[in-house]
C-alpha cells in the first residue's frame, strides 16, 4: 500500500516525532511505501521515504495549519493513497496517533471562558472534532488510557474506534551488558566523583516538563547534599528564561542545560536519578526509557506513564495536586538514600525484563494496515 503520514513538524529529539518515525519504518519494513507531509523537517530523511515540506506561511499557527491542510488535501487528490495517518489532529485522517491530550477539556477547565471566543480556539476545537466526533471514521491510536474518557465525555466517540497501544521504548534504551563500564566512562568524562550525584531531566518543552520546579528543588537541597549534586538538562528549547532562574537561585555550579542530542542512553546509565515534574504529560516516554536503563525516577502523577514507576517500584511519584515542598522533600530523600536507589534500579531492570514496554510500533502498524480506507 501507499501510506501518507502527516505531522506539523519533524525533528529528531521529539517524543511524538520519534514515535512517528518508528511506526512509519515498521510499516515500511512490512513492504509499504511511505510519503510524509510536514511543515518542517529537520534531520536526515530515512531511505525510501518521500518527504514533502509544504510551502506554507502564515502569521498565526492556526492559519498556517489550515493552509497546510488544504495543501495536503490538494496533493492527495492528485496522488491518492491507501491510508492517511496523522500525528496532529486534523480533518481527513484514516488513523490518528493521539500524542496530545484532549484540547476541549483543557479549554473548558484551564482557560478563561473568553478564550473560547477566539479564532485559535475555534480552529483547534474544529480539528479535534474532525477526529473524535461520532460520525468521523478516524481510527484512534491511544497511548494514554487516562485521556480516552475525556474524549468520550466531550465528543461521544464510539469505543470501538479507540485502540490502546502499549509503550514503544526503543531497544537502545535498555541497559546493555556493559552498562557499568559505560557509566564509569560517562562519569569520568563529566567529572563526577565517587560520591557525586547526578540528576537528569530530559525532554523538549522545558516549561511543560516542569524545569522551573526541578531548579527550585535543586536549590532547596540541604547544603551538604547540594554541594555534591548536579543537574543536567537535555532538550530542544530556549534555555534563556531558565538560565535566569538558575542565576537567581544561585545554583549555577549545579546546573547545566544542553541541547537535544542523540546519546541520551549514556546519560540514563551515568545518572543517579531522572527528575520529571511535568505540569501535564500525556505519557512521558522518558520515564520508561529511564526505567529500562535501571535509573530511578521522580515524576509527577499527571504523567500518563507515572503508574509504571509505581507498578515497578522504581522510584517515587509526586501526587496531585502538586506541591513544590513535596517535590523538594522527595528529591532530597532519593538523593540521600544510596541503598534505596540501588533497590529501585534493580526493581526497574526486573520489570523491564517481563513487561511489554516495547511493541507499540508493531501494534500501531497492525491498526494502520487494517484500518478502513
Amino acid at each position: 500500500m501507499q501510506l501518507a503520514f502527516v505531522l506539523y513538524k519533524y525533528f529528531p529529539f521529539g517524543g511524538l516525532q520519534r514515535d512517528f518515525l518508528r511506526i512509519a519504518q515498521e510499516c515500511q519494513r512490512r513492504g509499504h511505501a511511505i510519503r510524509v507531509y510536514t511543515l518542517i523537517w529537520e534531520g536526515e530523511v530515512p531511505a525510501g521515504f518521500e518527504v514533502l515540506v509544504a510551502p506554507v506561511k502564515a502569521l498565526f499557527n492556526h492559519s498556517r495549519n489550515e493552509k497546510f491542510t488544504a495543501w495536503v488535501q490538494a496533493d492527495l487528490e492528485r496522488r491518492p493513497v491507501d491510508r492517511v495517518v496523522g500525528f496532529n489532529k486534523m480533518p481527513g485522517l484514516d488513523v490518528y496517533y493521539a500524542a496530545d491530550p484532549c484540547f476541549e477539556d483543557k479549554a473548558q477547565t484551564l482557560r478563561n471562558p473568553l478564550y473560547r471566543k477566539w479564532g485559535r480556539y475555534r480552529h483547534f476545537a474544529e480539528y479535534e472534532r474532525a477526529v473524535f466526533a461520532p460520525q468521523s471514521r478516524t481510527e484512534i491510536l491511544m497511548i494514554s488510557e487516562v485521556q480516552q474518557p475525556l474524549f468520550v465525555k466531550h465528543y461521544g466517540t464510539p469505543a470501538e474506534r479507540f485502540h490502546l497501544l502499549p509503550p514503544g521504548i526503543a531497544a537502545d534504551r535498555r541497559a546493555p551488558a556493559n552498562a557499568a563500564d559505560i557509566r564509569a566512562a560517562f562519569r569520568q568524562e563529566f567529572g563526577l566523583g565517587e560520591t557525586d550525584l547526578l540528576a537528569v531531566q530530559i525532554g523538549s518543552g522545558f516549561k511543560t516538563k516542569g524545569l522551573d520546579r526541578s531548579l527550585k528543588a535543586i536549590a532547596a537541597l540541604p547544603a551538604p547534599l547540594k554541594r555534591r549534586t548536579r543537574l543536567i538538562v537535555i532538550g530542544q528549547d530556549d534555555p534563556k528564561p531558565f538560565l535566569l532562574q538558575v542565576r537567581a537561585l544561585g545554583i549555577g555550579d549545579q546546573v547545566e542545560i544542553l541541547k537535544g542530542r542523540s546519546d541520551v542512553p549514556r546519560f540514563l546509565l551515568g545518572a543517579d536519578l531522572l527528575i520529571h515534574p511535568a505540569y501535564n504529560e500525556n505519557t512521558g516516554t522518558v520515564l520508561l526509557e529511564a526505567l529500562v536503563a535501571g535509573l530511578p525516577v521522580l515524576a509527577t502523577e499527571v504523567c500518563g506513564y507515572a503508574h509504571y514507576i509505581d507498578d515497578a517500584q522504581a522510584g517515587r511519584v509526586v501526587p496531585s495536586p502538586f506541591e513544590q515542598r513535596t517535590l523538594d522533600r522527595l528529591l532530597a530523600e532519593m538523593l540521600a538514600d544510596d541503598e534505596a536507589r540501588r533497590h529501585w534500579s534493580a526493581n526497574a531492570l526486573a520489570f523491564a525484563d517481563q513487561a511489554d514496554l516495547y511493541s507499540m510500533p508493531e501494534r500501531a502498524a497492525d491498526v494502520i494496515l487494517g484500518a478502513r480506507s
